[in-house]
């Protein structure tokens, strides 16, 4: 049994309350205190201050494991985070301790959850990539008849898209291609010589059924809106002091803290959302204060959940009552179901001889992007939906020297020069929204402020497995048309959740019957109630979805305060 916070004496009433302050709560912040609405924004997690506790210029030789990690601890506190490439030794720190936060999934069915709880939330480990979706991608569903329609198409959301691209500062080249809108981009980065090479190979041997380009980035390639160009230090994931790439803790809070109408409060982990059954209305939220157990509640006559998708939706599902004994806004019955994540880590590597004297400077924080060519034009046999690449070419280091063989002087001289350029790429799949993949409370564990924990049912589907089949082949064909040797397949799928793009559970629909909110992330059954993180998509197309998240936030907010202008919430 979780513990219900005590119900306090009815204190101040805040304009909004926004639940996470993370991609989508910094957003809402913004949005909201810029538009006028006296704003408490609640974080689960601890205070972060960058200039104490960002350390991408900390050096291995200062740690006590030299970079290598502490892997009793993190076996012991972190067996899941650990599988995250960004929690390493120096920035372990901005992952939850798993035996704090667990939750539960079947055996055969494993779920790879990696959470951040801390102000700024998983925007300061993320990996920064924004495309923007198009009608291709909203019409998805409808067009397969798969899931529910979304109900909203490209031009509804163009506009918020431009308006969070001309704050964030994206860099990337406009393309011109209908899968992948253009959008308002900063200079590109520049491509290695490899990269231009296999560019060309693939513009020769495909024509334009397939094309490279340059990622798009949230990292600043100028000076913009008072932060600093990137300077190419490279480990992004452990924070960026010169606030070179977007996060909510880098820009947004700051922007929604300049207004005086935010209140940030930490360590206030939210037990449940209040429900009034005579106003048909949400009033405000419970929480537990991290640090010392008090029971709180906060009112506010806006609700706006983005503690993250599985989070958002798990407040919802302990937040019952008798109008609504299976969680909160859930008279469809559709709360918790259609998980998604994209698919990762099939493709393919290659070797690139004959350019040795070629190299680069410095660590371009950022790849080479592939757009979806598959199911754009034609259809395939196999499968429906699609997959993008996101890769990198980079010459081995000194850190091959793990591998290869030799020892004395010679050895030594050898790693004092580059080694062979090598080429990666990395396909992303579409997960197809599918009931079965779900989550629910567990029924017996708890966290560590006595809060049910989730219990997590997600597998790939037959669809998924054969695009990524798809994926390691046409990887390993375009980098052989580029001069590619010692071509290696990668097909090792991994588990759901890894790729970090957890999204579903609450979707967004026409029909109140089938979803739980409207096109404005508004829930159906309670009109003062907003869940604006990626809980709200009803498919999860190929691109990584930060963009669309914070496109959709900033469009909810709008909304949010013309409904309360008008008297509606």
């Amino acid at each position: 049994m979780s513990r219900a916070p005590a119900v306090g004496r009815r204190q101040e009433v805040w304009d909004a309350i926004v639940v996470g302050s993370g991609i989508t709560g910094g957003w809402a912040a913004k949005e909201l205190t810029e538009l006028g609405l006296r704003t408490l924004v609640l974080e689960a997690g601890p205070m972060i201050v960058p200039e104490r506790d960002y350390v991408e210029h900390v050096p291995p030789y200062r740690m006590p494991y030299r970079g290598w990690n502490d892997r009793k601890a993190l076996a012991a506190e972190q067996p899941v985070q650990r599988e995250c490439y960004a929690c390493d030794e120096m920035g372990r720190k901005f992952f939850v301790n798993d035996i704090e936060n667990p939750y539960t999934t079947p055996d055969e069915k494993p779920f790879l959850w990696i959470r951040g709880r801390q102000v700024g939330g998983r925007s300061i480990m993320w990996a920064r990539q924004s495309y923007r979706l198009s009608d291709l991608d909203f019409e998805a569903n409808a067009s397969d008849g798969i899931g529910v329609d979304w109900p909203i198409r490209y031009s509804d959301l163009a506009p918020w898209y431009a308006h969070v691209e001309e704050f964030v500062g994206i860099s990337g080249r406009p393309e011109g291609l209908p899968q992948l809108p253009d959008g308002v981009l900063l200079p590109p980065m520049q491509m290695t010589c490899v990269e231009n090479a296999v560019k060309e190979a693939i513009a020769r041997d495909f024509g334009d059924t397939r094309m490279m380009t340059i990622g798009r980035t949230a990292v600043l390639t100028r000076d913009h809106k008072g932060r600093s160009a990137c300077h190419y230090c490279g480990p992004c994931h452990r924070g960026c002091r010169t606030r070179s790439y977007f996060s909510s803790l880098n820009a947004t809070l700051p922007a929604a803290e300049a207004t005086g109408r935010m209140t940030l409060r930490p360590d206030s982990v939210v037990h449940s959302v209040i429900w009034d059954p005579a106003r048909g209305r949400v009033t405000g939220v419970r929480v537990i204060d991290r640090q010392t157990g008090e029971d709180l509640e906060f009112f506010g006559e806006i609700v706006m959940l983005g503690a993250s998708a599985l989070e958002s939706t798990r407040i919802l599902l302990h937040s019952k009552s008798a109008d609504f004994p299976d969680g909160l806004a859930n008279s469809s019955g559709v709360l918790g179901r259609y998980l998604m994540d994209h698919t990762m880590s099939t493709g393919a590597k290659a070797k690139f001889p004959g350019w040795e004297n070629h190299g680069y400077t410095g660590e371009r924080p950022n790849g080479i992007y592939i757009p979806r060519f598959r199911n754009v034009t034609e259809p395939s046999p196999d499968f429906i939906r699609g997959y993008g690449y996101q890769g990198w070419s980079t010459r081995q280091g000194w850190s091959r020297g793990l591998d290869m063989p030799g020892f004395g002087a010679e050895y030594k001289r050898q790693l004092t020069e580059p080694g062979v350029w090598e080429f990666e790429l990395g396909a992303f799949g579409e997960c197809l929204p599918r009931e079965e993949n779900y989550i629910e409370l567990d029924p017996e564990g708890v966290d560590a402020w006595g809060i049910p924990a989730l219990r997590i049912h997600c597998e790939w589907s037959d669809n998924e497995r054969l695009m990524m089949r798809d994926s390691a082949d046409r990887a390993a064909e375009m980098l052989e048309a580029g001069g590619g040797v010692d071509i290696e397949l990668l097909t090792d799928l991994t588990a759901p959740g890894l790729t970090i793009h957890e999204m579903g559970t609450a979707r967004m629909g026409r029909d109140p019957a089938t979803s739980v909110l409207n096109g404005y992330n508004q829930a159906w059954d309670a009109p003062n109630l907003f869940v604006i993180d990626g809980a709200a998509m009803p498919s999860s197309a190929c691109q990584n979805p930060s963009l669309t998240y914070m496109a959709l936030t900033a469009r909810a907010c709008h909304y949010a305060r013309w409904a309360k202008n008008r008297g509606e919430l």
